[in-house]
Formats: structure tokens, C-alpha cells, sequence
């Protein structure tokens, strides 16, 4: 446990005034290097950590103070960390989820909101923050009719600070691109990364599907929309930059299945690919456990790693390594790399959610895009 509670504890009889005193201006979960203590004040029959590490006991029982309503949990976690999590609190028969009430700081997602552990030394990147100087592009939006999805379709359109018709911009196409607005902070990214010459001015179409789980799973009709329906109508009205090397496609989770699976099918259309925390089932070495939802996917991920092509030029690969899916993403790196492409792997202490997906964001984007400063000095 940490030194502070300790203390409170040796000094004698722990009365609740010395709780509250304790407790004012105090930042929860308490960090100590590798050790975190997280607390609960309440009165519980009993309290449990549920985070998201893959390979630990999803619920982790508290600790209760002789005497008090105060519970505590000292974790080991590796500096660098950031944990998402809630406190499972049961009294009697009846069981709640709840957001930790001594720590305010959030992290959001589609479905709701969790409590954020941040190690030590992980620091939130300043270049996802606002910057004053940095100044904003737009996001626009336009409907396509397409027959491949049998539906209208909207797009947001990023159109970066100082847009000139008369350029020639990149093409980024970001699968859940609203998400990655909402919860990623996209647009601050590209507004600070192109500001500071990290990433060249591009053009970024935000798709968002309707029914993910199916069109995202390598659907085919989905590469479709893509290609030849989305590009065609972005090269059309939009002053876009010709080549593979100056197209791409980003996504994560299912997202990053969609990515690259439609590369496969379309070899010489996206030169480069962003792949956050694939989805990369596959059961050549052994049976799936992950649901109906996947079985196009193993499909497709058996086939790859039957006969891994050249679908692009650069791929930029990240995952967590407290996500359930990091063995997949570390086995589907040397495959990628075999081919002949140029691949760039990073692992994080964090899980498969959107701070995390953020947070690789420079490094991504910079790699496959750099801009006029890395291509002086790197």
C-alpha cells in the first residue's frame, strides 16, 4: 500500500475526521513508482476493482479498514501504464458498477464513461491538447449514394488550416472517423501535427458505418464503397495527390480489419496503412473463442497468413499489451514484414480503447506521412 495510508494507519485509531482529513486534495489511486493503491469509502459489504488487463483476475477484491468504511487495493503496475477501470460495490444482494467517486478523471467511449489510472510517468500527449497557436482546419460533410452498401452514406471530410485548391494533399480514409473525433481527439492531432510540421497537410475522410460488426468483419462490399465509389468521388471534387504512396487507410479493432482487408483486395489503391489493435482472429494453430461476429474475419485472417501479399508500401502497427488481442497483433507483424513492406510496430502499457488509440497518433501519422520536418532531419 502506499506510504501516506500507512502512516494514517500506525498512527493509532483511524476516527473518521482523520479519513476526511486524509482524503481533502488528495489525488486517487495514490501512485507510488510501480505500486498504485487504489480506495473506497463506503459503507459495502464488499469492493471490487474491475479493470480491463488481459491475463489478470478481472475483479479484485478491496481491502476494508478495521473500524471504518474505508477500503483499499494496492496493485502492482509498470510505470508508463494507464488503466481504464470501475468499482464493482455490493451490498447485501444488490451489486453496482460504478465510476470511482474519489478520482475524477474520465475517459470516454460510445458506451459511457470509465474511470482512468494513470502510472507513473505516463503523461497525457500535449500535442492531442489544444494549442492557441495551432490553427484549425474544418470538417465538412457530404453524402455519397452507394450502391455497394444498397444506401446514402455520410462522410466528414477534414480539410486542413490554409486549404488551397490550387495543392495537392494526401488522402487519409479513417474507418469510425467520427469516433476518433469524439473520443481521439483527431482533429486537435492533425490541427497541432500539421501546424508543427510533423505531418503533411492531408485530406482525411471520416467514414462510420452503420452496421460495423458486418462491413468492417473484411466485407467486401465495404472495399467496394471504398474504392471505387469514396476515392473516385474524392478525386473528383477534391485537389488529392495521385499514387498509393499518397493514400491511406487507419482503423482499430474491427476498424483495422476493415483497413487491411480492403488493401488485399485492392493492392496498389492505399499505399499505406495505420492498424491500431487489430482484430486479427484467426484458427490456423487453433480453434477461435471470440464469437459468430469474427468468423469472416478468422476467414480472411487464415487466408492472409496463408499467403501474406505486399498490400502496401508502409504499415504502422500499434496494440496494448493489456489487450486480450496483443498475441494476434504481434503474430500478424512478422507476417507483414515478410512481404517486403516497410512495417513499424509499437506496444503501450494501456488497453484496447480510444486514449490509447490516441496516444499512438504522432507516431503513426508521422511515420506514414511525415512532414516537412521529419523529411529535413530524420
Amino acid at each position: 500500500m502506499s506510504r501516506a495510508l500507512r502512516e494514517l494507519i500506525e498512527a493509532g485509531p483511524v476516527t473518521p475526521a482523520a479519513l476526511d482529513a486524509f482524503l481533502a486534495g488528495r489525488q486517487v489511486p495514490m501512485v507510488e513508482g510501480g505500486t498504485v493503491t487504489f480506495l473506497y469509502r463506503g459503507e459495502a459489504d464488499a469492493v471490487y476493482l474491475q479493470h480491463w488487463i488481459y491475463g489478470l483476475p478481472a475483479a479484485v477484491p478491496f481491502t476494508r479498514l478495521d473500524g471504518t468504511d474505508l477500503w483499499y487495493l494496492a496493485q502492482e503496475i509498470p510505470v508508463r501504464s494507464r488503466v481504464e477501470y470501475k468499482l464493482e460495490v455490493q451490498e447485501g444482494d444488490r451489486s453496482r458498477l460504478i465510476r470511482d467517486p474519489l478520482n475524477p478523471l474520465l475517459a470516454h467511449d460510445p458506451f459511457g464513461a470509465n474511470s482512468v489510472c494513470q502510472g507513473a510517468d505516463y503523461r497525457p500527449p500535449r500535442w492531442a491538447e489544444p494549442d492557441p497557436e495551432s490553427r484549425p482546419g474544418r470538417v465538412e460533410t457530404l453524402r455519397i449514394d452507394s450502391a455497394a452498401l444498397g444506401r446514402s452514406e455520410e462522410v466528414g471530410l477534414y480539410l486542413p488550416a490554409r486549404f488551397r485548391p490550387t495543392r495537392r494533399y494526401p488522402l487519409l480514409v479513417v474507418h469510425d472517423g467520427f469516433d476518433y473525433l469524439r473520443y481521439a481527439a483527431l482533429q486537435t492531432v492533425l490541427d497541432n501535427l500539421i501546424h508543427r510540421n510533423e505531418v503533411a497537410g492531408m485530406i482525411v475522410a471520416l467514414t462510420q458505418s452503420r452496421d460495423r460488426l458486418r462491413e468492417y468483419a473484411a466485407d467486401e462490399r465495404h472495399a467496394r464503397f471504398l474504392v471505387e465509389e469514396l476515392v473516385p468521388r474524392l478525386e473528383r471534387d477534391y485537389p488529392l495527390a495521385a499514387g498509393p504512396a499518397q493514400r491511406g487507410l487507419m482503423g482499430a479493432s474491427f476498424g483495422a480489419v476493415a483497413s487491411l482487408a480492403t488493401a488485399w483486395r485492392h493492392p496498389g489503391c492505399f499505399g499505406r496503412l495505420l492498424l491500431q489493435s487489430g482484430s486479427f482472429a484467426f484458427t490456423d494453430i487453433g480453434p477461435s473463442r471470440r464469437g459468430p461476429a469474427f468468423e469472416p474475419v478468422v476467414e480472411f485472417v487464415n487466408a492472409f497468413r496463408a499467403r501474406p501479399a505486399a498490400v502496401a508500401e508502409r504499415v504502422f502497427v500499434s496494440c496494448g499489451v493489456y489487450e486480450s488481442l496483443i498475441y494476434e497483433n504481434r503474430s500478424i507483424v512478422p507476417l507483414l514484414q515478410r512481404t517486403g513492406m516497410q512495417v513499424r510496430y509499437v506496444e503501450a502499457h494501456d488497453g484496447h480503447n480510444w486514449e490509447n488509440w490516441r496516444d499512438r497518433l504522432r507516431e503513426g501519422l508521422s511515420y506514414l506521412f511525415p512532414g516537412p520536418l521529419w523529411m529535413i532531419y530524420e
